[in-house]
């Protein structure tokens, strides 16, 4: 076991104790030394930005969850009832499309003066350059890149669900909508929480589609902790107070996780 546990203190044990640390400090990339603060940094992101920050999240957090999930769960059905297996490549295409690539298409498609959307609707919106649609436009894209693998998760589910249960709704005068209220959620329930629960974690960290699309910008509007983070450390160069937003962020996601963990182990 020794070489393994190496390997975890070396790759996160000590930077993760070390980035916590840090969050007590005053500390600079462009500037020798650092400073004991003590919970200052944390203070001051508490009464600034933090809200803001974590409010644009938890927005585009629940945007880009529920929608992949409600469009994954309609073609898992379609596809469970019998529609072309062959369409189960197309729909997974957007998910093997690495997630900068994904970006850049989008932020080709939204482009204010040469964008297709822009093209096919026969206006000049900047969505991308708006507060009001700039987020409508990131939960969009992170939707089509992730509603294929809500969609496999909730096909899997779907085709462990005995026929025997819909046959025998049938039988006893059940319809198409009350063989799914009565027969199909109850059956799917855990495993389309596990799957939500799931993807909410995985979008309350994310970076890449947001970053690539707005910077954050415009003016905050699509800043999300990811994104907070990288500017605060790299362009603020403000180690102690990155590192500050960081900590209060993994605290969030422990609590996500619990509840994650909870629900698998239910």
């Amino acid at each position: 076991m020794v070489p393994g546990l190496a390997l975890f203190g070396a790759i996160i044990a000590y930077p993760l104790v070390s980035a916590l640390v840090t969050g007590f400090f005053e500390q600079s990339l462009v500037r020798p030394g650092r400073a004991f603060v003590g919970l200052a940094n944390f203070a001051d992101l508490l009464g600034g930005d933090f809200w803001p920050v974590l409010r644009n999240t938890l927005v585009f957090t629940l945007g880009a969850t529920i929608a992949p999930f409600v469009i994954g769960y309609a073609l898992a059905l379609a596809l469970n009832a019998g529609l072309p297996g062959w369409l189960r490549g197309v729909f997974l295409f957007p998910w093997v499309i690495p997630g900068v690539v994904v970006s850049f298409l989008w932020l080709w498609i939204f482009n204010a003066n040469y964008g297709v959307l822009n093209g096919l609707l026969g206006t000049h919106v900047s969505w991308l350059g708006t507060p009001a649609t700039a987020m409508i436009a990131v939960i969009v894209t992170k939707t089509w890149a992730s509603f294929p693998w809500m969609m496999v998760m909730l096909l899997a589910g779907l085709q462990t669900m005995p026929k025997e249960l819909h046959e025998a709704a049938s039988v006893d005068g059940a319809g198409a909508i009350r063989r799914f209220r009565s027969v199909t959620v109850p059956h799917m329930r855990a495993i389309a929480g596990i799957a939500f629960l799931l993807e909410f974690i995985w979008n309350f960290q994310h970076f890449d589609t947001i970053y690539v699309l707005t910077g954050g910008g415009p003016a905050g509007a699509t800043k999300t902790f990811a994104v907070a983070v990288y500017d605060t450390a790299f362009k603020g160069f403000d180690l102690g107070h990155a590192t500050a937003l960081g900590g209060l962020w993994m605290l969030l996601l422990l609590v996500l996780m619990a509840f994650y963990l909870r629900k698998e182990n239910a």
